[in-house]
């Protein structure tokens, strides 16, 4: 497999030719943009399988996971591992679009029965859905300052490999990427203990984030090691700058 294939990245990392992309020079924050192609969903950490609310944006955690999946998909010759604890290091923010409609809907489901040693396997039952229309693009803004040298050039040849978000299905279409030394208003803030405080264009949400000891052996859904909360997987609330304009039956309208 990949991380089998080739040395520790942070001995023998890939590079563009004839660039630097870490050099602090061309700005701290390295910024991927992605189109969306069809609707956005990522259910709430809270949120329960027969009601499946949503987040309206992916959350730093999905960004993250994003890459890792990508890593394997274009044959990235480094070592997983190693990015894995990279993107543990680095804060990622999020630049929402510049609109968001939410859909709720009730849909048929079938489901595996409360008693399963008679009838049939799977029942038919009703669930609440929400699905996120997306009007502009997404980016995601690595914050490079603690970052190791070889992450940005590995960053920028996995990105084009991500085609989804979310839930599988929520596909998106990479469009580029670029450096900046500061971030716009469109991108999330941390709450950092009301220090930024919102106001009636911004929301609070509670997003996921990779923690401190993050490793691929907790984060792959098929290892047996278990994810532990503020060690593997960290939850903040964070500023979104999308505010509520408008409601109607079936539909909830935000907008920055």
């Amino acid at each position: 497999m990949a991380r089998r294939r080739a040395q520790k990245a942070g001995r023998n990392s890939p590079t563009l030719a004839n660039s630097t992309p870490a050099t602090p020079s061309l700005g701290r924050w390295l910024v991927f943009s992605y189109e969306p192609t069809t609707l956005f969903s990522l259910k709430m950490s809270r949120a329960t399988s027969s009601v499946g609310r949503t987040l309206l944006i992916p959350t730093p955690y999905a960004a993250k996971m994003a890459f890792v999946d990508a890593a394997f998909k274009v044959g990235w010759p480094g070592e997983i591992t190693a990015l894995v604890a990279a993107l543990a290091s680095v804060d990622v923010r999020i630049g929402v679009p510049e609109q968001a409609v939410i859909t709720h809907t009730i849909i048929k489901i079938r489901q595996e029965p409360k008693d399963r040693k008679s009838g049939p396997a799977y029942i038919p039952a009703v669930a609440y859905r929400e699905f996120v229309y997306l009007r502009g693009s997404l980016r995601w803004a690595f914050d490079l300052a603690e970052a190791p040298d070889w992450l940005a050039a590995s960053l920028i040849e996995i990105a084009p490999g991500i085609n989804y978000i979310g839930k599988r299905g929520s596909f998106i279409q990479f469009m580029g990427y670029g450096r900046d030394f500061e971030l716009g208003p469109a991108f999330t803030q941390p709450l950092n203990g009301g220090e930024v405080k919102p106001t009636s264009g911004m929301q609070i949400a509670v997003l996921d984030d990779f923690g401190p000891e993050a490793n691929f052996d907790a984060l792959n859904s098929f290892s047996s090691v278990s994810i532990r909360r503020d060690r593997h997987r960290v939850f903040r609330e964070t500023l979104v700058p999308l505010g509520l304009i408008n409601v109607g039956p079936g539909f909830s309208e935000f907008s920055r």
